[in-house]
């Protein structure tokens, strides 16, 4: 795809009319932030997590100039940012893929502004049919594509053995108590299929001590939160988005990314910090002989996070991080 030559949305035709579409709609986080970090001449846009398209229609107004390549797993998404980018048209172009084949798309340093807003939207996590909840009862599904064939929550917490669910658990969701809800999972599970997030919930619930049962915090969100990352492998997808997020930034260019939990958080600093400083050699040498030189430089040593009036008015932003880096 070449910048200042791009077709208008990909988005299938069908797909702007669906109910689900019409009903997607999404909050930006840390817009103004965002908008602050963007370069001072965009001439290629790439929103990664397109959501609603809130995001990138605010990038897109603040910058007449540029074009947008735009991308979500989520086909309901891409089709809900089809209509919100709809009077920007002729400067965008919207895919429906995910972080791992971004390359094959973008041409090498061709990308002046990279954004990805790593969090769940509002509408997976409020929609029951699509698994992501714990307080609404739907089908145990949890994949970001539901169209795409791949193995959903159902069928891992039904089949995977008790040492597997307990890994994702303690890796994918942090959870003290892993080990305990994998045993009661594979207990229950040989009565009758857990099928439904409700029955998934109720079953975590009971297994966590009450007095670890806090206000505000359901017992099972972390248990939710490690089935939707290895049913969707992504922290597999955040590593191949930032292994050639850099590659495809031009000098001068930006990459911005928001996450939501530590896992996350953790390996977008990690990046950074050895985008910045790759240099290998042992501390006491006199100097460098390890050849490798920075890349760039990160934006700032913490990460950005919500104001006061940003976190009251959206509760979700309260736990947004956003990180980003400018390539030399």
């Amino acid at each position: 795809m070449q910048p200042n030559a791009m077709p208008i949305s990909e988005a299938p035709p069908t797909a702007a009319a669906s109910p689900e579409a019409a009903q997607f709609k999404h909050t930006p986080v840390l817009l103004e932030e965002v908008l602050h970090l963007a370069p001072a001449q965009c001439r290629l846009v790439a929103d990664v997590t397109l959501g609603g398209g809130g995001h990138a229609r605010a990038l897109l107004d603040r910058y007449p100039e540029s074009e947008l390549f735009g991308c979500d797993r989520d086909p309901a998404a891409v089709a809900a940012a089809g209509q919100a980018l709809a009077p920007c048209a002729n400067r965008i172009l919207l895919k429906q893929i995910p972080f791992s084949a971004l390359h094959r798309y973008l041409l090498m340093e061709s990308v002046d502004f990279m954004l990805g807003d790593l969090g769940v939207s509002s509408p997976q996590l409020e929609s029951a049919g699509r698994g992501f909840s714990f307080t609404q009862d739907g089908p145990l599904d949890m994949r970001m594509d539901p169209l795409s064939g791949g193995t959903g929550a159902e069928q891992l917490v039904n089949t995977a053995s008790e040492e597997r669910l307990q890994e994702i658990f303690f890796r994918f969701g942090e959870e003290r108590f892993g080990a305990r809800i994998a045993k009661a999972i594979t207990a229950a599970r040989h009565e009758s299929p857990i099928t439904t997030t409700g029955e998934l919930a109720a079953l975590v619930a009971g297994v966590v001590p009450a007095r670890f049962h806090r206000k505000g915090h359901h017992p099972a969100t972390k248990v939710f939160q490690a089935l939707r990352i290895a049913v969707n492998d992504e922290l597999g997808e955040l590593e191949q988005l930032l292994e050639h997020a850099l590659h495809l930034l031009r000098p001068g260019g930006r990459i911005a990314l928001i996450s939501f939990h530590s896992l996350e958080d953790r390996m977008v600093k990690t990046a950074f910090n050895r985008w910045e400083k790759p240099c290998t050699c042992p501390p006491k040498l006199p100097k460098c002989v390890c050849g490798k030189t920075s890349a760039g430089m990160r934006l700032s040593r913490k990460p950005v996070t919500a104001g006061a009036a940003e976190a009251q008015a959206n509760p979700r932003s309260r736990s947004a991080k956003l990180r980003a880096f400018e390539k030399r």
